[in-house]
């Protein structure tokens, strides 16, 4: 297919032939006129209007090239931009694709994210259950401890009072065993002085 430059060039050729040929009519059926001769104007302007035809028919030639070029122009443009939207349209379905992709492995993520994330929520709702039972198991092994402490507490007193009491009850045997050892010795001095009176008797 010949360059645009290159059609130009042979156009303009074309174009400057076909007004030099009427300029040439022109010309020649100028030179006749004066002559006034009718077979000289007669040829002159058979071959004026021979002429005049010839370049008519280089500027009908020159117009239907030009169409037939403007159109081949056109179908090569419609052809290039058919395939540039072609590629577009591929672009576009790759991007979309690629979009698509990137958007799938978001969701894909945000869905890993959520999972790990309502696992990690039972995991600390369960250790927040397990502090509580823990908590609640310390505060009554706490209060357990306290109760031992406190009955400790009131079983050493009442051992001590017992203990008192024991000691009050020793000191208080030893006082009886004390004063019946006296009764006794008394009974025994009083036996022994009424068996004296009895034999004097």
């Amino acid at each position: 297919m010949a360059s645009p430059t290159a059609r130009r060039r042979q156009r303009s050729t074309r174009l400057a032939v076909a007004v030099a040929l009427i300029v040439v009519a022109g010309l020649l059926v100028a030179a006749t006129v004066p002559t006034g001769s009718f077979p000289a104007v007669a040829v002159a302007g058979a071959v004026a209007v021979a002429l005049g035809a010839a370049a008519l028919r280089i500027a009908h030639t020159e117009l239907m090239t030009s169409r037939r070029d403007a159109a081949g122009d056109r179908a090569t443009q419609a052809k290039e931009y058919a395939a540039l939207a072609a590629r577009r349209t591929e672009e576009n379905a790759e991007f979309v694709s690629s979009m698509s992709d990137r958007l799938a492995q978001r969701d894909d993520a945000l869905a890993e994210r959520s999972k790990a994330i309502g696992e990690l929520e039972q995991a600390v709702r369960l250790a927040q259950e397990k502090v509580v039972e823990l908590t609640r198991r310390a505060d009554a092994e706490a209060k357990r401890a306290d109760a031992a402490v406190a009955e400790r507490d009131a079983l050493r007193a009442r051992l001590a009072a017992a203990e008192e009491r024991a000691a009050d009850a020793i000191v208080r045997l030893a006082e009886l065993e004390h004063e019946l050892d006296v009764v006794r010795a008394e009974l025994l001095a009083w036996e022994t002085t009424h068996v004296d009176l009895r034999k004097r008797a």
